[in-house]
């Protein structure tokens, strides 16, 4: 492909990259679980949840921070960064999405814990959503994944519409990922009916490609025998 045609994909997805943050604040409450007339989730109330013998709190793993240092841009911008190892298998996988014609555009990439925290507890309040029910589609802070910098959200920049929602896995670009995305080291994170009991999220990947991203995740799995 020209230099030209390659900067101007880049440009765009750094476009779409800048609105990734307002977007996930805003997604419609039809996308995530169904809301429900009760208490939005409070810093309090989610201090109370007890924690799993594993860690989890609300089903969900804790996970420390990446370290700015190992963090790598993947739009033209930098708004949009991973793990350097996640972000160079991201950068090829969609070098060769793009030869077959499928555009993957990042949506979100690292965040951190502050970040998760202004997304978790106040889009809970505008839902009106208890911890539990926020819980099913957005992890407590502390508890993302996304935290790591091995994880990210993708969309197709040919049809913007249905990005960050179920509908995404009727798209060209989630067809390929589910065909591809393993030969980039490359995993759906929440499938359907996922041990978890997190919504299914078919834009949500993550990186498990090298020893420390397999530990990250697979290692926050094993059960701690609980104290008597």
């Amino acid at each position: 492909m020209a230099w030209f045609g390659i900067t101007a994909i880049g440009l765009l997805i750094g476009g779409i990259g800048i609105l990734t943050l307002s977007r996930l604040a805003s997604a419609p409450a039809s996308n995530a679980a169904k809301v429900l007339t009760s208490k939005p989730a409070s810093k309090a109330e989610l201090a109370k949840a007890k924690p799993a013998p594993d860690g989890r709190v609300l089903n969900h793993y804790p996970y420390k921070e990446a370290a700015q240092g190992n963090l790598d841009p993947v739009t033209a911008d930098n708004s949009i960064q991973l793990h350097y190892k996640a972000a160079k298998a991201y950068k090829q996988m969609a070098a060769d999405a793009r030869v077959d014609g499928v555009l993957l555009v990042p949506l979100s990439g690292f965040r951190s814990t502050q970040i998760q925290e202004d997304l978790f507890f106040n889009v809970s309040r505008e839902r009106n959503q208890r911890p539990q029910e926020r819980a099913s589609v957005s992890a407590p802070p502390g508890h993302s994944e996304h935290h790591t910098g091995y994880a990210m959200d993708i969309g197709d920049a040919n049809v913007p519409a249905v990005n960050l929602s179920q509908n995404f896995e009727s798209t060209a670009a989630f067809r390929w990922l589910q065909a591809n995305a393993a030969r980039y080291s490359f995993e759906l994170s929440f499938p359907k009916g996922n041990e978890q009991g997190v919504s299914y999220e078919p834009w949500h990947w993550r990186f498990v490609g090298d020893s420390e991203s397999l530990a990250t995740f697979y290692k926050a799995r094993e059960v701690k025998p609980q104290a008597n």
